[in-house]
């Protein structure tokens, strides 16, 4: 073969964008092993699903595996058909983000729709309501409420009151000595800037018949679907940027797939 046909040919070979390929590769590399070590670290932490008697659907362990595995799934097609220039995986990964975007476009939507109808906000309480039913009993659902309330200062679904649900702060507690009975978590409490370390006794007795103090002063008395409504009215304008984003970054990603594909299959058919 003659020597200018052979540099034609290399040349023709290099016409696979490097950056695009390399750009696919490292971003799924990055997400996908970044959900999936989460997941993985909530699994260990859950013992393996040593603890199944609560709902599934609202345990946070469970949802980060879940967001794993997708992730890692898409990951996975768009990592290995980058690298290995395979042309059946980058349409997979391509279907696959297709898939994911219609259905986060569709709960965008609903969301929206439903939104003043009440659904939302009865999965949200019953959510709550398993959270705080569990709260003694399962570390990931009581860290989790715990922060719901610290960052949104709230206290309970509705009121605090809410916390009569849970066995340990019920006022008629059945648990021997609890000390908690009548009263609320630490999570409730209104924090003090001075404060080096949290009072996490703060919440005792605070429900009980003639207490002593003002319990406006030591607790949040709002509600947390309440602080949450709110909270949602106030960012609505930066959680739809949020959306719009990661809905872009999306189609960027089919885009990109889409045209290494076709730098692959045109760089085959001239080989051919």
């Amino acid at each position: 073969m003659p020597i200018r046909k052979i540099k034609k040919l290399r040349r023709d070979r290099t016409e696979i964008s490097c950056c695009l390929k390399y750009s696919i590769l490292s971003v799924n590399m990055i997400c996908g092993l970044f959900l999936l070590s989460v997941g993985v670290w909530a699994l260990n932490e859950k013992n393996v699903f040593s603890n199944l008697s609560s709902n599934l659907l609202y345990d946070p362990a469970f949802v980060f595996i879940i967001s794993g595995s997708i992730t890692f799934l898409i990951g996975f097609t768009g990592c290995v058909g980058s690298l290995r220039e395979n042309t059946l995986l980058l349409s997979i990964h391509s279907i696959l983000l297709i898939v994911l975007l219609l259905l986060e476009i569709g709960l965008g939507v609903l969301t929206f729709i439903l939104k003043d109808k009440g659904w939302i906000k009865s999965q949200a309480t019953y959510g709550l309501r398993n959270f705080i039913l569990h709260y003694r009993e399962d570390a990931d659902q009581q860290n989790l409420i715990d922060y719901i309330q610290q960052q949104w200062e709230c206290c309970g679904i509705d009121t605090p009151s809410d916390w009569d649900a849970n066995r340990y702060f019920n006022c008629t507690s059945s648990i021997l000595g609890s000390r908690e009975a009548c009263g609320v978590p630490f999570s409730c409490c209104k924090t003090n800037s001075n404060d080096i370390i949290a009072n996490k006794q703060c919440g005792y007795d605070v429900r009980k018949e003639g207490f002593s103090l003002e319990v406006s002063k030591i607790i949040y008395e709002r509600g947390c679907i309440l602080a949450g409504e709110e909270l949602f009215e106030e960012n609505l304008i930066t959680i739809s940027s949020l959306f719009i984003i990661c809905i872009f970054v999306q189609i960027l990603g089919i885009c990109f797939a889409q045209n290494l594909r076709q730098d692959i299959l045109a760089q085959k058919a001239k080989w051919k």
